[in-house]
């Protein structure tokens, strides 16, 4: 692991998709409101991190040697305060387009007692315009050859097109760069050439258009990811498929290969935001570095499993993951 991990510092990662500002309202509840029977939160403190495709970025920050964001927001001071901590986390921040068309994609999140009360969304979704988006390509074509792995982040808020995917695909295979996907059902794109593609259960069956087995054990789980693999790779014409499983940990899908399951390894779940961005961070970068398919998934899954262990759109440090191998 040590040696995988000085590896990683030697990359640099570019990020493309839909970027925003998590923000937290801590609290604590001790009474219901006299004005509706909702609790009355007493606000103690309040913290905003990079979210969405932005929170991929922070999850590589800590490992990888440069990272990279690509994507589009709106000025103001919400811009600049994301803008602040992006670069504060040592993130390049000249990849992000202000424009004035644009709302910065703000989700505010109320929690009380460990737990979330409620979320705020503030985001107007629109797709780049053609000015914008030559901006876009512009940057990705002049960045692309020092660049040695890219992740396309969807968060359906627009900034993905089909122009920009089928773009960045084409380019990044002619430069034998691989290219990651974490697709959202909202924005049903193409995806075709990709490296990997890395939906979540749910996403998988329902993309497939095939009927989730349920709660069903793992051995029948495992032979339903067969004929979803196949529907799947038919769809995207990826070369890899990686499943994330929630208590079932990931399945690694490869065309001709058994599916490779990694089991969970995470010892207790209080939040499970951003740990999908922290498994196709991880899985990219091990990729990256030369890792086989199956150590990547590991690696991915070992990581994923420290941050649902903590509450908030978390990351996690080198220190944190081979303490986790040490165990």
């Amino acid at each position: 692991m040590e040696d995988q991990l000085s590896r990683f510092r030697g990359l640099r990662v570019m990020v493309i998709g839909d970027i925003m500002l998590d923000r937290f309202i801590w609290g604590n509840v001790t009474r219901i409101s006299p004005e509706a029977p909702v609790p009355v939160v007493h606000v103690v403190r309040e913290d905003a991190y990079p979210g969405g495709a932005a929170n991929v970025a922070r999850n590589l920050a800590p490992f990888a040697g440069r990272v990279d964001v690509l994507g589009v927001t709106g000025a103001g001071l919400l811009t600049d305060q994301l803008l602040g901590l992006l670069e504060a986390g040592g993130i390049a921040t000249d990849g992000i387009l202000v424009s004035p068309e644009h709302e910065t994609i703000v989700k505010t999140r109320i929690i009380a007692r460990s737990q979330q009360m409620a979320r705020i969304d503030r985001e107007t979704i629109r797709p780049p315009s053609p000015e914008t988006l030559a901006r876009a390509l512009a940057w990705f074509r002049a960045q692309l050859p020092e660049t040695d792995a890219v992740i396309l982040e969807d968060y359906a808020k627009g900034f993905l097109t089909q122009e920009l995917v089928d773009v960045v695909l084409r380019e990044a295979a002619a430069a034998g760069v691989p290219v990651s996907v974490d697709p959202n059902p909202g924005n049903p794109l193409r995806w075709h050439g990709a490296t990997v593609i890395k939906p979540n259960r749910r996403e998988a069956f329902a993309a497939a258009g095939l009927m989730d087995p349920g709660d069903v054990s793992e051995v029948e789980l495992m032979k339903a990811l067969v004929s979803l693999g196949e529907a799947l790779f038919a769809k995207w014409e990826t070369r890899m498929l990686l499943i994330t499983l929630g208590e079932h940990g990931m399945a690694l899908l490869e065309p001709g290969k058994p599916v490779y399951h990694t089991p969970t390894r995470a010892r207790e779940v209080f939040d499970v935001s951003g740990a999908g961005d922290t498994a196709i961070a991880l899985f990219t970068l091990a990729l990256a570095a030369g890792a086989s398919a199956p150590d990547a998934a590991e690696l991915s899954n070992m990581a994923s499993g420290i941050v649902v262990g903590k509450v908030g759109t978390a990351t996690l440090s080198p220190d944190e993951l081979l303490a986790a191998c040490e165990k």
